[in-house]
Formats: C-alpha cells, structure tokens, sequence
C-alpha cells in the first residue's frame, strides 16, 4: 500500500518542480466503518474510503492551501489541483513572517500503531461485541444505544525540498455504550479505546454497566445542595479536561496571543499538585502516535508538568515561525498525552463503589457541555452526566441528579488533588468529524479532588 501513495507523490512533486513551484503535499486516507445502535437495534450501519490531498504552495510570506478529495488513479483533476493552489498563493495576502517549507531528511515508514487484525473488523465482529455487552442489560424500560466506530487512518507527506517522503498508518477503534430508561430518563454509559483488537474487551464494558443499572434501578434519587464536595472524576471527565488544559495551556501560540494562563515566566514553577505530571508521550501505542511531525522533526517524549512544576512549551512549526520560537516537533493533528498514575490501587469501578470513606464522596464519571469561560485564567465549565453516583459516608450509594462545575485548571490539578488512581485506562477523545484522527489520553482510572464547587443543580433526571 505505501508504495503507490508514495510514488503518487513523488509523481505530484515532480508536477510542482516542473512547474517551478515551492510546495508541500499532505496525504490523507481513511477506510472508516461506523455502527450506531439506538432503541436497542442498529440504526446504521456504514462506511466510507475516502482520499483527502492538501496542496500547501509557498512564495515567500505568502501561502496558499487548497484541498481536495482524489482519486489517485485520475492524476489530471490533481495536478489542477496543484494549479489552483500556484494561482491563489500569487493573490494571497502576505503574512508577517516567513512560514516554513517542510524539508524531510530521510524517509519514514511507521506502522507502529497499525494492527492488521484490528483493521479486518467485520460487521459479525462489530454486532458481537455490542451483544456482549449487552447481555442480560436490556429490558422493556432499559434500552440500548451506542457507537462502534473503527478505521485505518493513513497520512503521508513529501515537498519540493528533497525527494524523500513520510508515511504513517494506524488502526483504531471507539466504543460508547448507553443504556438509557425510558420513562425516568437517566443514562449510564461505559466506553472503550483501541488501537489492536487485542485492546477489545467487552466483558470489561458488561461488569460496569450491570454494576451502574443495580444501582439507578435500585437506589433513591436526589438534588444536590450547591455548595463544595469531595468528587472523585472518572478517566472521561478527566481526559477531556487534559484535552483543553493542552489547548489553553502549554501551547506557545495560545501563549503569546493572551489566551493562556500560563506563561513564559512561569516555567519552572509549580502550577499544579506534587501528583500531577502530564507528558507528550509518542511512544505510547495507545495514543495513536506519529513518530516525526508533518514538518520532519522527530516525536519523542516531551515532559510539559513534572510533579506539578512547569516544565515546557510546545510549538507547531506556523506558531515557531510567527512568534520566533524554535519548534518542538508539535505539528501534529493530536498529541499523545499521558497522565502518570498515583499510588492509590483501584483497579476498576467495582473496587471504587466499595473503598472505605470517611465522608460523603461524589463520583462524575463523564463532563459534557463544556468550555473555557475564560482562558486567560484558565477557568472551564462542563455538567455531569451518564452515572453520577455520591458514595456515602456510611457505605450506601444514591443517585444524584445533574450538576455543573465551574472551576479554574488549578482548582481541578493544584493542591486540592487528593490522589490518583495507580492504575491506568485510555480515554479516546477522536471526533466523528471531519476527516479521520484517532486520538486518545492515557491517565489514572479515577481522580479525587476535594473542594469542588456546585454551582447548578438539577431537580430531575
């Protein structure tokens, strides 16, 4: 397969060259599948190859991009694609820097993170690990709902400034599973990331979920007073929150365009808990890695919180080149964040629901709705959902109703962290649209942080 995309490309820059341009070419294919359930059934079953080309042409500080979808055995509707992006770059309005012409020093095949079992999943496989899950689960009240999303995903790059090339390829896999009530409308959900059928394990998914329904269908509801609680986070709730912590954080351009919390002079400092030490980690199979940016420069683990203490900025290549910084191998559609574990043992949510407490405690397994309220101090707002649970004091579990959070970065990550779970789970964080880029965070199972604060509660499902 690397073969043909690879001499395509080499095709399309001896195009660019013959027509005296400075370009860059960005390759992009994915064979996706995707099976929704709803109402207990599946709603749809499909699934899409697509090509994608970006034609990035340069002159000077000006640039253009034009993309397209191919059909790399009509050559002729490319190359016009290439003529198209030489003819807006002349119309192109300056920039007020020089951007980068990507040059490869060598060539790259990386398949680290492709599992060819995964990548022959058939609609057989697909439709059995859902009726696994589910096994027992469903009832007249409780019906089922859900994704299995997977796909191969392959980018590849070459320019103008030497003739070698980049090919990466990757499988992966996305599992969300709902089981939802249909006069009381609550919701429990379980998820899963894979990057190697391997990594599947639906029997994992069926303890939780039946763990979570004994508990909505058998103990009492409430409201929750506002005020501050003990709350332990689920992987979910925490990995989307990591995943905007690295938008407004530690990224040099969000930095010096003021909407970062962070800042120059506060490297080296401690920003969070001793606990907390957060990296860029592409080494990490899991997390869908590249191991060179689309710019050429190597991945390799870049520490940006050590216990608590900022240690990095990161830079993509446009970033570097806009505010005079030197990159850091970031230009990447997603990094590979990993959350180092704790000292505190608890393996799953069974061990969780039955840990000895000497308060009452809050569990928020996911966090929806959310957004920066304001960046430049690093506070964000989400609402619970999908198996809230509060673990009383005296070893009795009820069901409380929706609540909202609105909290700074270091309110969720300083000094009120209590502890992390040791043991580690992926959370994938991939979009459904757009075009294909498996992403996923590696972090501690759970989180405990006390002096949370309430600031909206539901007074129903």
């Amino acid at each position: 397969m690397e073969k043909n995309v690879i001499s395509l490309l080499k095709e399309l820059r001896a195009y660019a060259l013959q027509k005296g341009l400075q370009a860059a070419i960005f390759y992009h294919e994915e064979d996706s599948y995707l099976m929704r359930f709803a109402n207990s059934a599946i709603s749809l079953n499909t699934n899409e190859h697509l090509i994608r080309l970006e034609i990035n042409v340069y002159e000077g500080k000006k640039r253009a991009t034009y993309s397209m979808i191919a059909d790399p055995e009509k050559l002729e509707p490319i190359k016009k694609g290439i003529d198209i992006a030489a003819e807006m770059v002349e119309h192109a309005q300056p920039l007020t820097y020089t951007p980068t012409l990507p040059r490869y020093e060598r060539d790259v095949i990386d398949m680290q993170a492709f599992d060819p079992f995964l990548a022959s999943l058939t609609n057989a496989d697909r439709l059995a690990y859902f009726n696994q899950v589910a096994r027992g689960l469903e009832s007249e009240d409780v019906k089922l709902s859900g994704i299995f999303s997977n796909g191969i995903t392959t980018t590849a790059q070459i320019s103008t400034t030497s003739e070698h090339t980049q090919y990466f390829a990757c499988t992966d896999a996305q599992i969300e599973v709902v089981f939802a009530h249909q006069k009381l409308k609550w919701e429990v959900s379980a998820e899963q990331s894979a990057q190697a059928k391997a990594d599947l394990a639906p029997d994992r998914l069926h303890s939780d979920l039946a763990l979570m329904l004994s508990h909505y269908q058998q103990d009492s509801a409430l409201q929750l007073p506002l005020g501050k609680y003990t709350v332990i986070f689920g992987s979910a709730a925490v990995g989307d929150l990591l995943e905007f912590l690295a938008m407004v954080g530690p990224n040099g351009g969000t930095i010096k365009r003021g909407y970062s919390f962070l800042s120059e002079e506060k490297l080296d400092q401690r920003i969070f808990s001793p606990l907390f030490t957060l990296i860029d980690d592409p080494q990490r199979r899991e997390t869908f890695p590249l191991s060179y940016d689309q710019m050429g420069l190597p991945r390799k683990p870049f520490p940006l919180f050590e216990t608590g203490v900022f240690k990095a900025i990161y830079w993509e290549q446009d970033d570097a080149d806009e505010f005079g910084a030197t990159p850091t191998g970031h230009s990447v559609d997603h990094l590979n964040l990993t959350l180092a574990g704790g000292e505190y043992s608890l393996p799953g949510l069974e061990e969780l629901l039955a840990m000895p407490r000497d308060e009452d405690i809050l569990y928020i397994p996911y966090l929806h709705y959310m957004n920066i309220v304001n960046p430049s101090v690093g506070m964000i707002t989400g609402s619970s959902r999908f198996g809230n649970l509060l673990l009383k004091k005296d070893g009795s579990i009820q069901v409380p109703y929706n609540v909202r959070i609105t909290q700074t970065f270091e309110d969720l990550f300083g000094e009120n962290v209590e502890w992390l779970a040791q043991e580690q789970t992926v959370h994938n964080t991939s979009s459904s649209y757009g075009k294909r880029n498996p992403s996923a965070i590696l972090l501690p199972r759970f989180l405990c942080v006390r002096g949370i604060e309430i600031s909206h509660s539901n007074n129903s499902y």
